[in-house]
C-alpha cells in the first residue's frame, strides 16, 4: 500500500476516534488550524480549476471535510461543557473577533449561518441537481455524436473511447455532486444546532454544576459556542463557496481567475461609462466627490490602459500575420506545402456562400458528414475530409467537384427556387426553368415557392437546392470510391478489421497478401459499386486464391464470386426475380478466342463489327427491359466477366456485369434476352 492511500486511511480512523475520545485544548487547536487551511486550499484549487473533472475528487473530499468539521464540533462541544475552555482559537474568535460582546457574536453568527444555508449551501444544491439532470439527459445525444464522427472517420476508436469516457466521467461527476451538495446542507443545519445546543448545555452546567450566577453563566459559555460556532463556520463557508464554483464552471476552460480578468476587461469603452456614472453620483448627490472622483479615475485609467493594450496588441498580430505570409512566400518549404492536392474538393461561386455558412442558415458541412457515414454503411470505405472553399472564378450560382484536383462533376443551383423533377409526362401548368438534374441527367425545373405544391400534385419531385447538392455530391463519390481508397487507406480498413479477426489479419496480410493486392482487388470491387464492408470475407478469399495467382483481376474475380450473396441483394429486388441479359455460348467464343496477356496484363482485341453489333443488341434489350420496368443485368461466363465489362463500360456504365457464380442460388433469374453476333 502506498504511502498517500496509507495517510488517507489513518486521516479516517483518526477523525472517528475524535468524536470518541477527548482532546486536549492544545491539539484541538491545531486541528482547527489545520480545518480552516484545509478549507482556503480547496477553495483556491476550485477558483484555478479549468474544468470540473480536473477536481473530480471533489465529491468524497467534501464528505471528509464536513465529517472532520463535525468532528471537530464534538470535541470542542465536549471541551466547552466539561471544563469551561476548549483552546485558544475558540477563545480568540469569541474574545477577538466579537469583541467579547455575545449578542454582537450572536448577529455575526446568524448573519453567517443564513448566508451560508440559505443562499450558498441553496443555490449550489440547485445548480448541482440541474446539471446533473443535463448531463444525464445529454450523454445519449453525446454518444451518437461520438458515433457518428467515428462511422464517419473524424475519430479513432481509441480517441471515441476516451470521449465516451470523458462524458461518462461527467455524468459520474455531477451525480455526484447532486448528493455531495446535500452534506454542505446538512452541515449547516447542523452547525446552527449545535451552538444552540452549547449555548443551553452550557448554561445549564454553568447554573447547577459550577454554581455560577445567571450572568456569568449566560456570558461565559454563550462566548464560548459562538467562538466555536464562528471557527466551525467560516471554514464550512468557505467549502461551500468552493461548492458553488465548481458546479457553476461548466461553461468555461479557463481558470476562474483569468476568465474574470479577461472577461471583465474585454470592454474597456463599458469602463469609461462605469467611471463616468460614479463622477456624476458625487457631484448630483450628498456623497461628494471627494469619496467618488477617486474611484472614478482609476476605473477610467484602467480602462484607457486596456484600450491602449488592445490597440498595440492589434497592431502586432497584423504585423505578425504580415511578416509570417511574406517569410511563407519566401521560403522554398511554402512551395512544397502547395504540391499535394486534396482528395476530393468542392468549390462553388459567391452565390452559394449561404448554403456552407452556418450563421445564415447553411447546413452544407452536416450533410457531407452525414454523406460520408452514409458512404461508410454502404460501400464499407471511409472517403477523405472533403475539401469545401469559394472560387471566385466561377459563376455565382455554379459549383464544381474535382478529385485529387481534377473536375469531375458539375452543377448550378437557384437558390431560393425548388428543383421539380418530371415524373415523365409533364404538366402545363407547372412553369419554371428547364434545366437537367445533375446527378442523374433526368429532365428538371426549378420552380418558384407558389409552384411547389401544384408540383407535388402532379408528381413531380420536388426538392431544395442542398439535397440537390448533397445527392449530387453522394453519386459521384460512389461513382468515384475506387479512386480514394489507396494503401493508406487500405492500411487503415486492415487494422480496423484487425480489431475484430485479429487472427485472420496477423496471419494474411501482409505475409501471404500484401498491402498492395488488397487494394487493387478494394479498388477493383468498389470501380463495379460492390460494397466492401465484408472485408474479412474478402481476405479469407484472397489468402486461399494468392496461392494459384497474382493476378489483381483473377483475385477480384474470386472475391466476387465469395460475395454472391452481397452482390445478388445489390441488383436482385426483394422477392422478385433476377433480370438478365445472356450472351450467345457462340459469342462468348469469340470474346474468350480475342483475350490477348501482355506486360501490361489481359486484354481483348475484338472484331470492331462484332463490338459493335453485340453493344447495340445489348442497348436495345437493356432499353426494352428497363421500358418494362425492370433493371437488368448482363450475365456471362466468370472468364470473361471482367472483359465484357471493360467494353462495356464506356456505353453502359451504370449496367452491372456478373458471372454465374456470382448469383446466389437462391434468387430466380429471369432471362430478359439473348445476344447473339453471326
Amino acid at each position: 500500500m502506498k504511502r498517500t492511500d496509507l495517510a488517507v486511511l489513518v486521516g479516517v480512523i483518526g477523525i472517528v476516534v475524535m468524536m470518541v475520545i477527548p482532546l486536549p485544548p492544545s491539539l484541538l487547536d491545531f486541528l482547527l488550524v489545520i480545518n480552516l487551511g484545509l478549507s482556503l486550499v480547496i477553495l483556491l484549487i476550485a477558483m484555478n480549476v479549468g474544468e470540473p473533472l480536473q477536481f473530480s475528487v471533489f465529491p468524497p473530499l467534501l464528505l471528509l471535510t464536513t465529517l472532520y468539521r463535525l468532528a471537530l464540533n464534538v470535541s470542542s462541544t465536549r471541551s466547552i461543557l466539561s471544563v469551561g475552555y476548549a483552546g485558544e482559537v475558540i477563545q480568540t474568535f469569541g474574545d477577538f473577533v466579537v469583541r467579547g460582546n455575545v449578542v454582537v457574536g450572536l448577529i455575526v453568527f446568524a448573519i453567517l449561518a443564513v448566508i451560508q444555508f440559505v443562499v450558498i449551501t441553496r443555490g449550489a444544491e440547485r445548480v448541482a441537481e440541474v446539471a446533473a439532470r443535463f448531463t444525464l439527459d445529454a450523454m445519449p445525444g453525446k454518444q451518437i455524436s461520438i458515433d457518428a464522427d467515428l462511422s464517419s472517420g473524424l475519430i479513432t476508436e481509441q480517441e471515441a473511447r476516451e470521449r465516451r469516457r470523458t462524458v461518462e466521467r461527467e455524468a459520474d461527476f455531477y451525480g455526484a455532486m447532486d448528493g455531495a451538495s446535500k452534506f454542505v446542507k446538512g452541515d449547516a443545519i447542523a452547525s446552527i444546532i449545535i451552538v444552540v445546543i452549547n449555548i443551553i448545555g452550557g448554561f445549564i452546567i454553568g447554573m447547577a454544576v459550577n454554581h455560577e450566577d445567571f450572568n456569568t453563566a449566560l456570558s461565559h459559555y454563550t462566548l464560548l459556542s459562538v467562538g466555536d460556532g464562528l471557527v466551525s463556520q467560516i471554514p464550512a463557508l468557505l467549502i461551500s463557496t468552493a461548492t458553488g464554483l465548481v458546479v457553476t464552471r461548466a461553461a468555461s476552460d479557463n481558470n476562474m481567475g483569468r476568465d474574470v480578468i479577461t472577461q471583465l476587461l474585454s470592454y474597456p469603452k463599458m469602463l469609461f461609462v462605469v467611471a463616468g456614472a460614479l463622477a456624476l453620483l458625487g457631484i448630483l448627490t450628498p456623497i461628494g466627490w471627494v469619496k467618488t472622483w477617486p474611484v472614478a479615475g482609476v476605473i477610467a485609467f484602467g480602462g484607457w490602459r486596456m484600450l491602449s493594450r488592445l490597440r498595440a496588441d492589434a497592431v502586432a498580430q497584423q504585423a505578425q500575420e504580415a511578416k509570417r505570409e511574406t517569410e511563407e512566400i519566401r521560403t522554398p518549404e511554402s512551395v512544397v506545402s502547395m504540391v499535394p492536392v486534396d482528395p476530393v474538393e468542392f468549390e462553388f461561386g459567391y452565390g452559394l456562400i449561404p448554403l456552407a455558412d452556418a450563421a445564415q442558415g447553411g447546413d452544407l458541412l452536416d450533410r457531407v458528414v452525414m454523406i460520408r457515414r452514409q458512404l461508410a454503411l454502404e460501400l464499407g470505405v471511409v472517403l477523405p475530409v472533403v475539401r469545401i472553399r469559394d472560387n471566385i472564378q466561377l459563376q455565382p450560382d455554379e459549383y464544381v467537384i474535382k478529385i485529387r484536383g481534377s473536375e469531375v462533376a458539375r452543377g448550378r443551383l437557384m437558390l431560393g427556387y425548388y428543383l421539380a423533377i418530371s415524373p415523365g409526362v409533364d404538366d402545363p401548368q407547372v412553369v419554371g426553368v428547364a434545366t437537367k438534374e445533375p446527378a442523374f441527367g433526368l429532365p428538371a425545373l426549378w420552380i418558384g415557392p407558389e409552384m411547389r405544391e401544384r408540383a407535388e400534385l402532379s408528381g413531380y419531385t420536388v426538392v431544395d437546392p442542398p439535397s440537390v447538392v448533397a445527392t449530387h455530391l453522394t453519386e459521384v463519390l460512389k461513382r468515384h470510391a475506387y479512386e480514394l481508397v489507396g494503401r493508406q487507406e487500405t492500411r487503415q480498413l486492415i487494422d480496423a478489421l484487425r480489431r475484430h479477426h485479429a487472427a485472420l489479419v496477423d496471419e494474411v496480410v501482409p505475409n501471404v497478401v500484401g498491402y498492395g493486392e488488397v487494394q487493387k482487388v478494394l479498388s477493383n470491387l468498389l470501380r463495379e459499386g460492390v460494397p466492401i464492408r465484408d472485408l474479412a470475407t474478402i481476405v479469407e478469399t484472397l489468402a486461399d486464391a494468392v496461392k494459384t495467382t497474382h493476378d489483381p483481376e483473377l483475385l477480384t474475380e474470386f472475391a466476387r464470386q465469395a460475395l454472391r450473396r452481397t452482390i445478388t441483394q445489390r441488383w436482385a429486388a426483394p422477392g422478385k426475380p433476377l433480370t438478365a441479359i445472356t450472351l450467345h455460348p457462340g459469342l462468348e467464343r469469340q470474346i474468350a478466342e480475342s483475350i490477348h496477356r501482355g506486360d501490361f496484363g489481359a486484354y481483348v482485341v475484338l472484331d470492331p463489327r462484332v463490338h459493335q453489333q453485340m453493344v447495340g443488341q445489348l442497348v436495345d434489350q437493356v432499353r426494352r427491359a428497363m421500358a418494362a420496368g425492370q433493371h437488368p443485368v448482363i450475365v456471362t461466363s466468370p472468364h470473361i466477366r471482367s472483359h465484357v465489362r471493360r467494353l462495356l463500360e464506356r456505353t453502359l456504365p451504370d449496367v452491372a456485369v456478373l458471372s454465374y457464380q456470382e448469383i446466389d442460388p437462391a434468387v430466380d433469374v429471369e432471362t430478359a434476352g439473348v445476344v447473339n453476333v453471326s
